[in-house]
């Protein structure tokens, strides 16, 4: 599926900023399920655009605007070809005591995504060793997407897992970093991802950024799964990036000098086709 994507952010401040500096996360990654074909950021005012590979690998843009300004926009363009990848084959939970070393960083817990007895919060069940990992990870999703009400209201960007848990209401992200606790705890070795969604008004989560996790299943790799809108991560999910939680892949932030208080509006477009 070729997918088209535009990210606009916009800051507005009252009074002039100047040394405006931001990190922005918006470059589709490049691997088995999806070829980037084009990428192109642009900012106004000018700028000063330089970019590095973080630790988990996604492409990273430093952008550094030293003039004063009350305005700032980043567009972000993208072209990405995403590839359909075959389901694992049949894998028993146990082969997971050999796979778990190196992928301890995708198992401890992280500020948001806290130690906690989260299969007993969520009233999951656990696995027995013989179960396939793949047909119980794909149970659990559709588990707790039917536990969670999506409400873009209920929740802001720092809302804790345990409030979360607590009214069961939010987004893509409150989903994801649920799921995560979860599977963590059960010892499948889970990883936050960040990208886009084309849903062409069927799935929830694409009017911005969506999140969706990341498990990994000996033999196979990683398998993505979508708890907002109860799906296998496929051609319609276009990923930037990965990491322990949303605070790793954020898309943009950043700081700046003077100012005042400013605000700021997102859009996303996402425009697929076959």
């Amino acid at each position: 599926m070729r997918c088209e994507i535009r990210h606009v952010t916009e800051y507005r401040y009252p009074k002039a900023a100047w040394d405006s500096f931001n990190q922005v996360r918006l470059h589709p990654t490049q691997e088995a399920r999806q070829s980037v074909r084009s990428f192109h950021l642009h900012v106004v005012p000018q700028a000063e655009v330089t970019s590095h590979k973080d630790y988990f690998g996604a492409i990273v843009h430093h952008v550094h605007v030293h003039e004063q300004h009350t305005q700032l926009r980043i567009e972000a363009q993208a072209m990405v070809d995403t590839h359909a990848l075959p389901d694992p084959v049949p894998t028993p939970v146990a082969a997971l005591r050999g796979a778990r070393g190196p992928l301890t960083e995708f198992l401890v817990p992280c500020p948001r995504v806290p130690a906690g007895a989260w299969p007993e919060v969520f009233g999951v069940t656990r696995p027995e060793d013989r179960d396939d990992l793949g047909e119980y990870l794909q149970n659990l999703n559709s588990f707790l997407y039917s536990q969670f009400t999506y409400d873009t209201g209920a929740t802001e960007v720092d809302t804790p897992l345990a409030e979360f848990a607590q009214h069961g209401r939010g987004v893509c992200q409150d989903f994801t970093h649920a799921m995560l606790g979860v599977t963590r705890q059960l010892g499948i070795p889970s990883r936050y991802v960040s990208g886009y969604l084309y849903s062409g008004g069927e799935m929830r989560g694409a009017e911005a950024t969506h999140a969706w996790v990341e498990c990994f299943v000996p033999d196979y790799g990683w398998l993505g799964l979508d708890p907002t809108n109860n799906c296998v991560a496929r051609e319609k999910h276009i990923k930037i990036g990965h990491g322990r939680e949303y605070s790793d892949v954020s898309p943009v932030r950043g700081t700046y000098y003077g100012g005042g208080r400013g605000s700021m509006s997102v859009a996303v477009y996402v425009y697929g086709e076959s």
